[in-house]
């Protein structure tokens, strides 16, 4: 007798997504060390974006310095960024995700989406899915099964390449209960620490915390929160409103440090304007700026400002120059990012951008 068809959350990654990509375009490139990264030049200032798996044997990982990642490996393959040509073949794979029965579909970014479904064997629909995914664009994915979104998100890593896993209240615990608290979903470094600090180590530790504890360190809604996220619990209704930008930012990587006060505030003046393009694409106002700074040799400093509502150019410029005033003199810059946040509507659903640089 069959067993009646119950919700569930799927998480579908694409493996080494960027990189396959570029390996599709050049097969010549298959099973080889690939590198992606700015304009594919090592001597620039730039970082990599991503690595194929034969890359990440070396220790090679997104974000790394691109100079770095070519010490690591010589003879790797270092590929310019193309923005065109990934989100063409993450379009891709969004259809195919959209096409399968009764799929919800919720995009996180180029490579990732999860989709809810009700199934009573979800190993063989996201079986069915990775061969449509493989089928359309011939990109391999994994994914992960869970009850919660959190659980399906976590569950894709076990997967990974090419696999599926299933993470549920029934075996989370057993899972994931010794591995560290950095190793979820939504935990950094910096959390971790303060997690460190109260005495809580690993995901078993998080999930039995006293809620007093948390919710001193962290607030009462972020405590309850992390002690949430620790029992892998959460949301379970995959959400396919359409994501709405925030805000909208730009940032450049100078390939020699600035140090002139003029020349940093037309590199800012330059960036804002882009930034403002994009704004004004959105015809909502602007409520709150950031600046982005890099001194050398790699301090990052981040400056924020809430501005009353406004779709005034001048009073934006205005007020994002006195974020560029908080700029140490003489103090030489590597990177100079923009950021202008917007009013969000009402019904908006608010994500992170694929496509657009955000910090």
């Amino acid at each position: 007798m069959n067993t009646a068809a119950r919700p569930w959350v799927l998480h579908v990654d694409l493996d080494q997504f960027i990189a396959a990509v570029e390996v599709l375009r050049r097969p010549e490139l298959a099973g080889k060390p690939v590198i992606v990264g700015g304009r594919g030049d090592p001597t620039e200032r730039a970082v990599v974006s991503t690595a194929s798996y034969e890359a990440r044997e070396f220790g090679v990982g997104s974000g790394m310095p691109l100079r770095i990642a070519a010490r690591k490996v010589p003879d790797a393959v270092i590929l310019p960024v193309d923005h065109e040509a990934y989100n063409a073949a993450s379009a891709e794979v969004m259809a195919t995700l959209r096409a399968q029965p009764d799929a919800v579909v919720q995009v996180l970014g180029w490579d990732e989406a999860f989709v809810g479904i009700d199934t009573n064997d979800p190993e063989a629909y996201a079986r069915a899915t990775q061969r449509a995914v493989l089928e359309r664009t011939r990109l391999h994915c994994s994914v992960g099964i869970g009850d919660t979104l959190v659980r399906a998100k976590v569950a894709t890593g076990f997967g990974k390449p090419r696999g599926v896993f299933r993470l549920t209240a029934e075996n989370w615990l057993e899972v994931m209960g010794a591995h560290p608290t950095i190793d979820l979903w939504g935990v950094g470094t910096k959390i971790s620490r303060r997690l460190a600090g109260l005495g809580i180590h690993t995901i078993a530790e998080l999930a039995g915390a006293p809620e007093e504890g948390l919710v001193a360190e962290f607030g009462p809604r972020m405590g309850l929160w992390y002690r949430q996220l620790g029992r892998g619990e959460g949301a379970s209704v995959v959400d396919d409103t359409p994501w709405v930008a925030r805000g909208h930012g730009r940032e450049t990587t100078f390939q020699e440090n600035i140090v002139d006060p003029a020349a940093i505030a037309q590199a800012a003046r330059d960036l804002l304007d882009q930034v403002l393009e994009d704004v004004a694409a959105e015809g909502r106002p602007v409520v709150g700026l950031g600046l982005k700074v890099r001194y050398a040799p790699f301090f990052t400093k981040t400056f924020t400002k809430k501005i009353a509502s406004t779709s005034d150019r001048e009073v934006v410029v205005a007020k994002a120059m006195e974020l560029v005033a908080k700029i140490e003199p003489d103090r030489p810059l590597r990177l100079l990012g923009m950021r202008a946040e917007m009013a969000m509507p009402d019904d908006a659903r608010e994500g992170h951008s694929p496509t657009r640089s955000g910090w």
